[in-house]
């Protein structure tokens, strides 16, 4: 019989390279949420998270993402996004659209920017229209549509599936 003897905090996975994914947020209704973000792409090995507006991490729902996580503030994403894929970043939006793609079709190029959208706004026209690539997670039930930290947790995951070690 096998017995399963709870580990907590263990060790984290070692990549053999850095993640290039960049998790890009515009200015948030929740400071939670955002934290929330915080706390999901520091547990992915993501290396660099763009906040908008006024935003504020609460260190206790963030907790310890150490200093591999590079967190920059910026007043609003366009131009940052702008000058991202001016360095041949693709852009991928994480949204429902028209033409948005179900999330287990999509690869994700390694090297991109996750865009995720305000709590109630989603992604605003003007990034929309920057986008290369929209994606989005499938809901089976009510409500529509994924809490913003629940649904950018999702995606890390995917991306991080797909490169297991970097």
């Amino acid at each position: 019989m096998t017995r399963f003897v709870q580990q907590r905090h263990k060790q984290p996975i070692q990549l053999e390279r850095p993640r290039e994914l960049i998790v890009a947020c515009p200015p948030m209704k929740s400071n939670v949420n955002l934290s929330r973000i915080v706390r999901a792409a520091g547990c992915c090995g993501i290396r660099r998270l763009i906040c908008c507006g006024n935003a504020r991490i609460l260190p206790e729902i963030a907790r310890d993402t150490g200093p591999e996580l590079q967190i920059e503030f910026h007043r609003t994403l366009p131009p940052v996004l702008k000058k991202l894929k001016g360095e041949g970043y693709p852009l991928i939006g994480l949204e429902q659209t028209t033409d948005s793609t179900c999330i287990y079709e999509f690869t994700f190029p390694r090297r991109c920017v996750l865009v995720v959208g305000h709590e109630r706004l989603g992604i605003e026209e003007e990034i929309l229209a920057m986008l290369d690539h929209v994606v989005e997670i499938p809901v089976y039930g009510l409500p529509y549509a994924h809490n913003v930290a629940t649904a950018t947790a999702i995606a890390l995951y995917e991306y991080c599936r797909q490169y297991p070690r970097g």
